[in-house]
């Protein structure tokens, strides 16, 4: 039920699967290629469930995700895409105070967020736009979510520190569909 895929128009030097961890890496959820300049990391974080019954793991699967990355930053900058599934701040849902508690929204995850920002990332869209409201990437197939725009913004752009100022754009592209989620994109001088 998950994956990850990265596809490059430049040929990476070294592509990556997982992080070297056996009880997070059968599932599919990590590529690192690098790039001579950067490694790029694309990411699909386990859910918690509805039930929370995976919030342990997802605990561990940050502090290890977050290890992983400071490891490669050693070498070079990191750029980590993906699906987080983490609204980060109140903004980055459409109603916080009934999700609180949440899957996606517990201040577990968030703190973890939090933790991965202050080790040294930047979350590319917030950097650009820190008061932007209603722009989300994902929707819940039910109560029509996305024709109410009742989202949350849990897909990423996070960059190592060194990098924030070269970000030239960051877009969630919310009028594309064909999934529950939508693309986002950054523009960055590498």
């Amino acid at each position: 039920y998950s994956g990850t895929a990265l596809f490059c128009r430049d040929e990476p030097l070294k592509v990556m699967y997982g992080m070297g961890k056996a009880e997070h890496d059968g599932e599919g959820r990590l590529i690192t290629a690098e790039f001579p300049k950067h490694f790029l990391v694309t990411c699909y974080t386990p859910n918690a469930k509805q039930d929370l019954s995976r919030l342990e793991y997802r605990m561990e699967w940050e502090d290890d995700l977050r290890a992983y990355l400071k490891g490669l930053e050693e070498k070079k900058p990191v750029i980590l895409c993906g699906d987080l599934n983490v609204a980060h701040k109140e903004i980055d849902l459409k109603n916080p105070k009934t999700n609180h508690h949440n899957a996606g929204f517990t201040d577990e995850e968030r703190g973890k967020l939090t933790e991965l920002l202050a080790a040294g990332f930047t979350d590319s869209f917030r950097y650009l736009y820190p008061d932007r409201e209603n722009i989300y990437s994902w929707w819940s197939y039910r109560f029509k979510a996305r024709e109410k725009n009742a989202g949350w913004r849990i897909d990423y752009f996070i960059v190592s520190d060194c990098l924030k100022d070269r970000i030239r754009e960051a877009v969630i592209h919310t009028e594309r569909e064909g999934s529950d989620h939508c693309p986002v994109e950054l523009d960055i001088d590498i």
